[in-house]
């Protein structure tokens, strides 16, 4: 297929709610403006849902929940394979978009579109294995059938910085168990969801199976949908306050919850680590898509005999990156999100280094167009340091030591997240008591990037509930059905 062109591609996105198979505009037309952060500037503005047209969402929803249920699971599968197959076919547009509208470079967004892409296939192929049991009661007295229903329509809440995954890891595990969905994409960066959408309705996806909501204010969406009794299962990826709020609204009405929330992930380097593979993993698990990632390692804790040459090796690799627009050629960090973003990263610089900590290359925002902040490293961080507790969010590298394993432990689950956390050791036994003392959902060990989607994602503590991907993922949206039936031979 013929790659678009920016002005093109812009053009081809569509700038309206897809409500019930339709295109439309909304319902008190207020529009929303979305911009490039590596320049500030306009790139299209769309719709801004109201609360009539979230319940006009929640009604197409529940509408089409029956008949998507009684779908069989071959056509269900074979839809996503469908749109797997076009998503590859037009891999570098959905990239190119992504990069206009979050800014990571065009190399990390065409990887983000092989990544979503396999929660399309892996779920087209989970479709056809929902299975449920047979069996005979203990007391002998009865057969027990358990099968396996979909949930019902379900409110995906996804965020800005993997735009096309969190979309398709989500939408994909519910449509493949029978379920509907309103999906509400973030703020800043709306436009890859409602191009997806656009090819879900080229590839056949019955009408009001998948609902898109885009708005600039998420809460005149979320709360009546939420409130709903219709709605059965709310899913979110966010911060930990906001997934917090949302929780207690779910309670009221009992909805089934999944919830990816922050990280806080400790990156740990023991004396005995290949420091070549060290510094590969520090680089991927640090810089990968601007450090604005849930599992972007965010406290590199350094046995002390390493601490000084592995933070010598990263900051020359660090120094070596190139900033800008994630267009250009050779670009490895383009822009945060937005002004708060590059704040926030020179606020926790700033407090790390009154404290007593040394930055070794980078710390500082870039003036002029756009939303850069230098890559950096920070070393000899202490304890109490803002950057240690909060979420950096990116391209911010900052190293403490230890001195024996339990220390580095007992540093590691200093946190109240618990999402992943990364281990570089060459000692099996060490790797093997890590996996089971290190409090996360996920762990890298002697590897740097790990989220794939046929593993189960998720994390333990205020990093969240329920899991996505894998074989794990689709129960999710599946219900435990238990039926007892008298013995056929009494």
């Amino acid at each position: 297929m013929t790659k678009l062109d920016e002005s093109t591609l812009l053009a081809a996105v569509p700038d309206r709610l897809f409500i019930g198979g339709q295109w439309r505009t909304a319902s008190d037309g207020a529009t929303l403006d979305v911009a490039d952060p590596a320049t500030g500037r306009l790139i299209k503005t769309i719709a801004s849902a109201s609360a009539h047209d979230a319940m006009a969402a929640m009604d197409a929803a529940a509408a089409a929940q029956a008949e998507w249920a009684a779908t069989a699971p071959r056509v269900r599968g074979e839809l996503l394979r469908r749109a797997f197959d076009l998503l590859i076919e037009r891999r570098d547009d959905f990239a190119l978009l992504m990069t206009l509208e979050m800014g990571k470079p065009l190399a990390e967004a065409q990887g983000e579109v092989t990544y979503a892409a396999e929660f399309l296939r892996w779920f087209s192929e989970e479709a056809v294995r929902i299975t449920g049991r047979y069996g005979t009661n203990p007391e002998g007295t009865g057969r027990m059938v358990v099968a396996q229903r979909p949930v019902g329509p379900c409110f995906l809440i996804t965020p800005w910085n993997f735009p096309l995954a969190m979309a398709t890891r989500k939408i994909a595990p519910a449509l493949a168990a029978g379920c509907t969905v309103i999906v509400k994409p973030a703020q800043l960066t709306p436009l890859t969801t409602l191009m997806f959408v656009k090819l879900l309705e080229e590839v056949g996806l019955p009408k009001g199976v998948v609902n898109v909501l885009t708005t600039s204010s998420s809460s005149t969406v979320s709360e009546p949908i939420i409130a709903d009794p219709r709605l059965r299962k709310l899913s979110f990826t966010g911060s930990t306050p906001v997934g917090v709020s949302l929780l207690k609204s779910a309670a009221n009405g009992v909805l089934r919850t999944s919830m990816e929330l922050g990280g806080n992930a400790p990156f740990v380097v023991f004396d005995d680590a290949d420091l070549d593979k060290a510094v590969e993993g520090a680089i991927a698990a640090k810089f990968r898509n601007i450090g604005q990632a849930c599992t972007a390692a965010n406290r590199f804790i350094v046995h002390e005999s390493v601490a000084e040459e592995f933070a010598t090796r990263v900051t020359e690799r660090v120094r070596a990156f190139r900033m800008g627009r994630g267009t250009e050629d050779g670009v490895t960090i383009g822009p945060l999100i937005d002004e708060k973003a590059v704040a926030k990263a020179k606020s926790l610089v700033e407090d790390a280094v009154r404290r007593g900590a040394s930055v070794l290359t980078g710390g500082n925002a870039i003036a002029g167009e756009g939303t850069f902040f230098e890559p950096t490293v920070v070393t000899g961080v202490v304890p109490g340091s803002d950057i240690l507790r909060e979420e950096i969010f990116g391209p911010v590298l900052a190293i403490s030591t230890f001195s024996d394993e339990a220390e580095a432990v007992r540093m590691a689950n200093d946190t109240e997240y618990g999402l992943v956390g990364y281990v570089f050791t060459q000692d099996l036994a060490r790797g093997q008591r890590l996996i089971d003392s290190l409090e996360t959902g996920m762990m890298g060990l002697n590897v740097g990037v790990l989220s794939n989607a046929a593993a189960p994602f998720g994390g333990v503590k205020q990093s969240g509930l329920g899991r996505e991907g894998g074989l794990e993922g689709i129960h999710e949206y599946l219900a435990p059905k238990y039926t007892m039936t008298p013995d056929p031979f009494a």
